[in-house]
């Protein structure tokens, strides 16, 4: 596929927003809320099935997994040589893309009683415009597209809480909204800084990345590493508040508690990950130095991130925010993975986001399944329906155990990957190392309030009041047994995963790796740019990289001299 050239990633780009559109107009009128929403669902079923199918193969037909450079490549020229809408996925890319391909059927299932309360056709069109959004995260190359569409989530999903949502709908939207907003800020001013810092020269993200990472391993931002230090921090807390990461992350109990179950499985299930994809791909490509240097506090942030969330979900009463609390502390191993600079830590916690996208979706439809039927979340109001329910108690009971790590399902394969590589990546016990041994009290904690909550859930008495309840619906069985069934078969058989993440990864390790000072003179040729994965280097990138030097020179003799004055 990608031999021909077919330009696959704008077309599932236009193919979202066009079902979005065609959501808009499907006629309403002498229609009951039911029929329309029979019509947005079948159309909806239809445009996810067909991007999954693309999608499905790109992964096993066109992706080369042999090779680290951007595939798929796709370039719409807008501000000349400065900005253009460039698209492509390498490995870490395409598992996320994946992630949301998968997924995005199956909120659309979960979606049905929601879709017939009100508005359909704004409901199933605001979920093709947040999947837009999140697929051109993923994919955009150019950091003001990448913006874009990072600043484009924010609206539908704003408007899928606040009109979807429980009792206190606004005041969780609002709060999402805020703390997001407030994080979009800092990677704007971040892209600025970036921008400025290399010369001002393309907004590309292959080529600025090149360039800033040759300024750094020269002995022009090298005299000045706080500068760079102070950027990558601005990216590093947006991005820890998307994750979210303690103390970023009050925000996310609340969406969840009062987001609609299918718009909490989008949102656990693949919004978290743009977090954690932010971290990866900018740290690799804009801050190697950076990452290494603050390694001890991001493994140090993880580690608090995994035992102190585990903590607060052991004492939640809202079977929400068991789960809510469980996604915080799970998105604390991205940062333990990251912070190791390893092959095995990194891979880890790429594979974590995806392994975790497919366990905390299904538990979130489960949360909605036992919602639909009793109306209450509440803990402590239920016992015994295993008896009522044997067939959801099965499905739940898998999930719960995926979710807890246990071995042949897919937590395990992350979790171990990641205290492998902090155990063995660096010599010494460090404080990455001891990080990860605190952390393994929050895999045992984990595996208490997921157990805890099975027990109190499904075993006892049953309530009278419960007597009425009816296992699970066939489209039920069909969301949960797939999500459950993919866990399985990752925990079993991961290279079907982690082969296409390892040219990626190494590449990102290969970067991080990258310690001994090198000349800017010595990324001055296109072979070696190639080397770094840029097809088609802009012509203005290399000719003027001694420019660029002496803007980032003069810029640190001016700071200086102003230094010096006062």
């Amino acid at each position: 596929m990608d031999q021909i050239n077919l330009p696959v990633l704008s077309f599932i780009l236009f193919l979202c927003f066009f079902t979005a559109l065609a959501i808009a107009l499907i006629p309403s009128k002498g229609k009951t809320i039911e029929e329309i929403a029979d019509s947005c669902k079948s159309l909806s079923l239809g445009s996810s099935a067909l991007i999954l199918g693309i999608v499905l193969a790109i992964y096993f037909l066109g992706f080369d997994s042999k090779i680290s450079e951007l595939q798929f490549v796709e370039n719409y020229p807008w501000l000349g040589s400065l900005s253009a809408l460039k698209l492509g996925i390498d490995g870490l890319s395409l598992s996320m893309i994946l992630l949301l391909a998968l997924l995005l059927p199956f909120v659309i299932i979960a979606s049905d009683s929601i879709a017939k309360t009100s508005k359909p056709k704004l409901y199933y069109s605001l979920l093709f415009v947040l999947a837009a959004s999140v697929f051109g995260v993923f994919m955009a190359q150019d950091l003001i597209f990448f913006f874009l569409f990072w600043e484009l989530e924010l609206l539908p999903m704003y408007l899928l809480i606040a009109c979807w949502g429980g009792a206190n709908k606004i005041k969780a939207a609002n709060k999402f909204i805020l703390y997001t907003f407030l994080g979009g800020g800092l990677i704007l001013a971040g892209i600025i800084l970036l921008f400025w810092l290399s010369g001002g020269q393309t907004f590309s993200m292959i080529e600025l990345g090149y360039l800033f990472r040759g300024l750094q391993q020269g002995t022009i931002l090298s005299k000045h590493m706080g500068i760079v230090h102070f950027v990558f921090w601005l990216f590093a807390i947006g991005f820890c508040i998307k994750l979210p990461s303690i103390p970023f992350h009050t925000w996310l109990p609340e969406a969840h508690v009062e987001a609609p179950t299918p718009i909490s499985m989008l949102l656990a299930g693949i919004l978290l990950k743009m977090g954690g994809y932010g971290l990866i791909r900018f740290g690799a490509e804009f801050f190697p130095s950076s990452v290494a240097v603050f390694a001890p506090w991001l493994a140090v942030i993880g580690a608090i991130n995994i035992v102190g969330a585990a903590i607060f979900s052991l004492v939640q009463n809202d079977m929400k925010k068991v789960i809510a609390y469980s996604s915080v502390s799970h998105m604390g191993f991205i940062l333990l993975g990251l912070a190791t600079l390893g092959s095995a830590g990194v891979n880890g916690a790429i594979f974590q986001m995806f392994s975790h996208g497919l366990i905390s979706a299904g538990l979130f439809m489960v949360i909605g399944v036992i919602y639909e039927r009793a109306h209450t979340r509440e803990i402590s109001a239920f016992g015994g329906l295993a008896t009522k329910m044997p067939i959801f108690f099965s499905l739940f009971l898998g999930l719960a155990m995926a979710n807890l790590g246990l071995p042949a399902l897919s937590g395990f394969v992350g979790e171990s990957l990641i205290f492998y590589g902090a155990f063995n990546s660096l010599t010494g016990f460090t404080t990455v190392q001891w990080s990860a041994a605190f952390s393994t009290v929050g895999v045992i904690i984990t595996a208490a309030y997921m157990l805890w909550l099975g027990k109190r859930i499904f075993f006892g008495d049953l309530p009278q009041k419960w007597e009425g309840l009816t296992d699970i619906r066939l489209s039920e069985k069909v969301v949960l047994a797939s999500l459950l069934v993919g866990s399985i078969f990752l925990g079993i058989y991961p290279r079907a995963l982690s082969d296409r993440l390892e040219p990626s990864t190494n590449r990102i390790v290969q970067i991080l790796g990258e310690s001994m000072p090198r000349s800017v003179t010595a990324y001055s040729s296109v072979q070696d740019l190639n080397k770094y994965g840029i097809n088609q280097v802009s012509a203005v990138a290399v000719p003027t990289l001694k420019t660029v030097a002496k803007i980032s020179d003069q810029s640190a003799i001016s700071i200086d001299k102003r230094n010096m004055k006062k």
